[in-house]
């Protein structure tokens, strides 16, 4: 075989350059941790012993208005997969268009939810051509980085767990040629939980699994659907996610590595999700929703081998000892901890209150009935995508104030500019103070995420204006 050639899944191991070769992989998302420390947590993962680095790309991030993208500073993807390049790591990348990952609306812009017809994750037309002005833009940037053009990109991901999801028989081909006919040529994979795998591969892709735990003959199930080709966890959950008004969610470090200790033993490649969580800064993380909606809180720890904050943790030293069994040169040594430092107490000196600050803010939009905040005309006509939305109206007297379930997340209740309580996606009712004459009751509706994985995400392919926050509908004021 030529030592040029990139990596192939012809027989049941894969191999690289011509030789046998095992993906020991991590996922770090570079949108998660800032860019200062992206060489730190990169070295980290090649002194535990792998070799292969994935990564997510969020589309939300990189076109925030349609047809407006961005690939500089935070999110330069090419500086982030060239570095990985300079430490010895090879790529598997994760384009989407749809990346789940926990983030908001996973991963989608939501200015696709302008359209009230859309279909998200099909092959409606809409959906059809946003997703292709996305891939003429992306994938210029990482051709280059591919195998073939020397770069470490050895992998393409085809969409994300469409498994679970599934609408579309004709989608999962429909991106697999928006990647072919651009020119990738790379191995493709797809990523599908265990029931999934039935529905969410395509003709030519090798699918891959997702698993935690190795029950229900996970592995075999996957051998089965591929005879002779090499087997994959392409997500091993190292921990989970955390939502809110919940614990933080924990998977004990000896039960993970005695799993990933057989997955190796069986001679299968993995790649470890997460490796390192990070953040997700912002308004960007998501909710999940089957049959209740729960949202995801800022931190993407993950209880991963590396912490939010980039520490070695117990799994981090297990992995390590485990992975070190698999190389015939020593490990790298792990750099040393992130310097931490004490900062002064910070006294707040000016403060300015929320009613005060809408001097400075753009005359407001008015409308008969309230808009979903997608459809507001702001951000050159793309809407808002994220933060909070102010609603005012009248009220005349005491009544009680009904959500419909249309506030998904949380809703600020004010009379008169009086705090009189709370609505979210638990509390659906609030009687309103009873009062004489015209008073004014607002609404500041706040940002927790839309949902990135769940029946949600369903309602909104069939163009229900139930957006999980300021979809509120005409019943939702009192008369």
């Amino acid at each position: 075989m030529s030592g040029s050639e990139g990596l192939r899944a012809n027989s049941s191991h894969f191999t690289l350059e011509g030789q046998p070769f095992r993906i020991q992989g991590g996922s770090i998302h570079y949108f998660r941790v800032p860019r200062a420390y992206w060489e730190d947590r990169l070295l980290k993962m090649r002194a535990c012993g792998l070799n292969t680095l994935t990564t997510f790309v969020p589309w939300n991030l990189h076109e925030p208005e349609r047809g407006l993208f961005n690939f500089q500073d935070q999110l330069d993807l090419k500086a982030y997969v060239t570095l990985a390049a300079d430490l010895g790591l090879w790529v598997i990348l994760r384009p989407g268009p749809y990346i789940c990952a926990e983030w908001d609306l996973g991963g989608l812009p939501s200015w696709l939810l302008r359209d009230k017809d859309m279909q998200l994750r099909t092959t409606y037309p809409g959906f059809v051509d946003a997703v292709n002005l996305y891939f003429d833009k992306l994938i210029p940037v990482v051709k280059p980085l591919m195998f073939e053009n020397g770069g470490p990109i050895i992998a393409v991901q085809v969409e994300n767990e469409y498994g679970s999801y599934a609408k579309d028989d004709e989608y999962m081909p429909f991106v697999k040629n928006c990647l072919e006919s651009r020119g990738i040529k790379e191995l493709l994979l797809t990523s599908d939980n265990w029931e999934g795998l039935r529905y969410g591969g395509t003709e030519g892709v090798l699918k891959t699994i997702n698993l935690q735990r190795l029950s229900f003959g996970a592995i075999h199930h996957l051998a089965d659907m591929q005879p002779q080709k090499p087997l994959m966890v392409m997500e091993y959950w190292s921990g989970w996610f955390d939502v809110w008004g919940e614990h933080h969610r924990v998977f004990h470090a000896e039960d993970m590595v005695a799993v990933v200790s057989e997955i190796l033993e069986r001679g299968v490649s993995i790649n470890l999700y997460m490796f390192h969580g990070g953040t997700s800064f912002g308004f960007m993380s998501g909710a999940i929703d089957l049959g209740t909606y729960k949202p995801q809180v800022t931190s993407y720890d993950y209880d991963a081998p590396l912490s939010e904050a980039g520490d070695c943790t117990p799994k981090y030293h297990l992995l390590r000892n485990l992975f070190s069994q698999y190389h015939s040169e020593r490990l790298p040594e792990v750099p040393p901890p992130t310097e931490r430092r004490a900062y002064d107490t910070v006294l707040i000196q000016q403060h300015l209150s929320l009613w005060d600050s809408l001097l400075f803010a753009d005359k407001p939009y008015r409308s008969d009935r309230p808009v979903n905040m997608e459809n507001l005309p702001v951000n050159n006509n793309n809407g808002q995508s994220y933060g909070y939305t102010l609603y005012e109206t009248t009220v005349v007297h005491g009544e009680t104030l009904h959500s419909g379930n249309n506030i998904r997340d949380r809703a600020l209740v004010f009379v008169d500019r009086q705090y009189v309580g709370c609505l979210d996606y638990r509390t659906h009712e609030l009687v309103l103070p009873e009062g004489k004459g015209e008073r004014t009751l607002s609404l500041l509706v706040e940002n927790c995420g839309r949902v990135n994985y769940g029946k949600a995400l369903d309602e909104q392919r069939k163009g229900v204006l139930r957006l999980l926050f300021c979809a509120m509908t005409e019943p939702f004021f009192p008369k």
